[in-house]
């Protein structure tokens, strides 16, 4: 709702995640670009309520992207090599309204054998934009359809990125240009397989 404008909706929602979620805890994860940019900007958003404005700021200190907490500390879990050739996609809500995309490629980088190339024209929105894409389908599309060309001519048999919203945008994309074969994947299932010694074949199965 705070994406599209909607503040005094936003704001009773706000609440409620910060009612339901605040705890003793140093930090909170987030795996959604578009979740912890708003998350964070709770204190923003509730500013002028007296009753929620000082438990609001404190929720949004404690507001993570999962990429900033895996960095906090040094691995302690081997990673086993991932022979593949990757395109990483900015989400919008990650790398413009939360500033992270250092921590997303180093966690990348990290991977032996992992081949992480960069998308041309990589500050463009996919079209996503939280609803944007369903609430104009065809302007997103073609947002969509000039991102997919350019992770096409990166020649990667996978896409990457850290927004769910992201990657089915992307997905629909890629079957308008016939192109459903190439895998789409969050940085956490290539972490996670990396971690666990999952081989790229059986990687590749589980989107089949």
């Amino acid at each position: 709702m705070f994406h599209s404008g909607e503040e005094e909706g936003a704001r009773t929602f706000a609440r409620k995640m910060i009612a339901d979620f605040e705890a003793d805890v140093d930090y909170i994860a987030i795996n959604a670009a578009g979740c912890g940019s708003t998350m964070k900007e709770y204190g923003y958003l509730l500013r002028d309520d007296p009753a929620w404005a000082d438990r609001a700021k404190g929720f949004s200190a404690k507001c993570k992207d999962i990429s900033e907490i895996l960095l906090l500390n040094p691995p302690r879990q081997k990673r086993h090599p991932l022979p593949m050739r990757v395109a990483y996609q900015d989400a919008c809500h990650l790398r413009h309204a939360q500033g992270v995309y250092v921590e997303p490629r180093s966690l990348l980088h990290a991977i032996p054998e992992l081949d992480v190339v960069e998308v041309a024209e990589a500050n463009l929105c996919c079209g996503s934009a939280g609803v944007y894409n369903l609430l104009h389908p065809q302007p997103a599309n073609e947002l969509g359809d000039r991102k997919v060309a350019n992770l096409l001519a990166t020649n990667a048999n996978a896409l990457i990125s850290a927004n769910p919203g992201c990657l089915l945008q992307l997905q629909a994309g890629l079957r308008r240009r016939g192109f459903p074969q190439i895998s789409t994947y969050h940085i956490v299932e290539l972490l996670d397989a990396s971690i666990r010694g999952i081989a790229v074949d059986d990687l590749v199965r589980q989107r089949e």
